[in-house]
């Protein structure tokens, strides 16, 4: 794990503080104490905090970066432009987009009260079944409001490029795969194979946040039905809205199932609605056609593959800050397999 000098390295709070200092008009925060969030298995996250209170950073890892990942410029971007829109996001309090201050680009949000839940519910939360029901509402229902907002409306028109959003993004992530694999994964090869074949054809385009899933969203502290943030908007564009429904299936997970040993999920316990309910109530607040849900499903499969051999890449290169999640090749390999299973196929 990271000590001390590590932090101030990565942090930089003499430079932050300063920084804080003069855009908040207050000189408390020139004292920085810092403290790394663990968890995030991209980009770095460490909390902030200074007699005037705390903030969240928002910097890359260390070391040489995959092309077009962990864009901080995108991530304040997006946040600021749905500021004054239904969706819940932290307020962006510095954004040094030039990287001026730290050597990269980054940023510092508003530290909003909330949970962020993984494995476990905190003591007296949503502890009963309609409680339950609730938090996945919430969660439906933040990621439909998403889904409806004008992107030009907000001054997004060009954060993305729809047309052809699904062919690009699998091309995108297959040469993430090529980047960062360290040996042959004949699954994972299959998969984007079998894909690539079966396309659909997308919906009107909206902003994707990119990973939607509960644990990239902060629960409000006082009603579980009620989603505080959406956080974690690395991966964000305009385009095929699906594609966030079908990554908020994969990582909502049951008790028959085998768990994501990196990313735990409270899912798992009694209570929960199924995937289906899920994807019925979608379709419900977005009157959008699910039909075709099974290959978005397929697709997270291949995504989070990639993302988790990104991930063993960057710690074994060192760049995560002291953080290890251990050897995720078994996780990799199954995680291509069920995703060729959801296709109806096997290699070969």
């Amino acid at each position: 794990m990271a000590v001390p000098g590590d932090l101030d390295r990565l942090a930089r709070p003499d430079r932050l503080g300063r920084a804080l200092a003069d855009c908040l008009g207050d000189q408390a925060w020139r004292t920085l104490d810092v403290t790394l969030i663990s968890g995030g298995k991209s980009n770095l996250t460490f909390e902030l905090t200074s007699p005037a209170g705390s903030v969240i950073l928002r910097r890359p890892p260390t070391g040489e970066l995959l092309p077009s990942a962990h864009d901080m410029r995108r991530e304040a971007r997006v946040q600021a432009a749905l500021a004054p829109t239904p969706v819940p996001v932290p307020r962006i309090v510095l954004n040094d987009d030039a990287g001026d201050l730290l050597g990269v680009p980054s940023y510092v949000m508003e530290k909003v009260p909330g949970h962020v839940i993984r494995d476990k519910l905190p003591a007296g939360y949503a502890d009963d079944p309609a409680a339950r029901r609730a938090m996945a509402d919430a969660l439906i229902g933040a990621l439909a409001r998403l889904h409806a907002v004008d992107p030009e409306s907000v001054g997004l028109a060009d954060f993305g490029h729809p047309q052809g959003f699904l062919a690009r993004q699998l091309r995108r992530w297959g040469q993430q795969w090529v980047a960062s694999r360290t040996a042959e994964v004949p699954s994972v090869d299959a998969l984007a194979d079998r894909l690539a074949t079966r396309l659909p054809e997308s919906p009107p385009p909206a902003i994707v946040h990119g990973d939607f899933r509960l644990d990239n969203c902060l629960m409000s502290e006082d009603d579980p039905g009620v989603v505080a943030a959406v956080l974690d908007w690395e991966m964000s564009t305009v385009g095929d809205p699906l594609a966030d429904l079908g990554m908020l299936l994969f990582y909502w997970r049951t008790a028959d199932e085998d768990p994501l040993r990196l990313v735990p999920t409270v899912t798992v316990e009694p209570g929960f609605p199924s995937r289906a309910e899920l994807v019925d109530r979608y379709a419900e607040l977005t009157g959008r056609d699910v039909g075709g849900i099974r290959f978005y499903q397929a697709f997270a499969h291949f995504k989070f593959a990639v993302i988790m051999q990104g991930v063993a890449a960057r710690v074994a290169a060192g760049s995560m800050a002291g953080q290890d999640f251990g050897d995720v090749r078994e996780l990799i390999v199954r995680t291509a397999d069920n995703g060729l299973a959801i296709l109806g196929e096997r290699i070969g």
